[in-house]
């Protein structure tokens, strides 16, 4: 993203340090400080503190079934958070934006799991929010993947994307490739 935060949000900066932690290579501590964010957020918490940090704790998890747990739970706080409430963490970025990247996620988890049915419904609403995704690399990137993840779904592939951000055996540097 290019735009700057328009105030300070400590939890929000301690999210980010996570992240980069985990990009790192330290997925361990990473997923401690995320896990002890998400407990001091609470259920009720923050539904942008709640979306960005299930969204980045999913990508902590080897387990398909445990990133999408946290995908869900994305998904969810992500219906909650309202366009004021972005603007004021970011000017120029909208919750629209963020559809895109929970559905793709959402559709390459249940592709991994085997559960094609419900991968083909997340990949279809991943490639119907496209259009609100922001120009420059980070959009070309999730419209890149839609279809990769499309076609992984066409053909019953269950094998991890060597593009799919998180930890993993396939991680020889730091991944950069997953934003909100």
């Amino acid at each position: 993203m290019t735009t700057a935060p328009t105030s300070a949000d400590p939890t929000m900066a301690a999210i980010g340090e996570a992240v980069l932690e985990g990009r790192a290579g330290d997925h361990a501590s990473a997923r401690r400080k995320l896990l002890a964010l998400w407990s001091a957020c609470g259920a009720g918490g923050d539904p942008l503190h709640r979306c960005t940090l299930a969204h980045y704790l999913a990508d902590l998890h080897e387990d398909p079934a445990q990133a999408l747990a946290w995908d869900i739970r994305a998904l969810d706080a992500a219906n909650a958070v309202t366009e004021q409430r972005v603007q004021e963490h970011h000017t120029g970025v909208h919750i629209a934006g963020f559809y895109p990247s929970l559905h793709l996620n959402l559709a390459d988890n249940y592709r991994r799991l085997g559960s094609f049915e419900a991968a083909t419904e997340h990949i279809t609403a991943a490639g119907a929010h496209a259009p609100d995704l922001p120009h420059g690399p980070y959009g070309d990137l999730l419209r890149a993947a839609i279809p990769e993840v499309a076609e992984a779904i066409a053909r019953r592939d269950t094998a991890p994307r060597a593009s799919a951000p998180g930890p993993g055996p396939k991680d020889t540097a730091p991944s950069g490739t997953k934003s909100l």
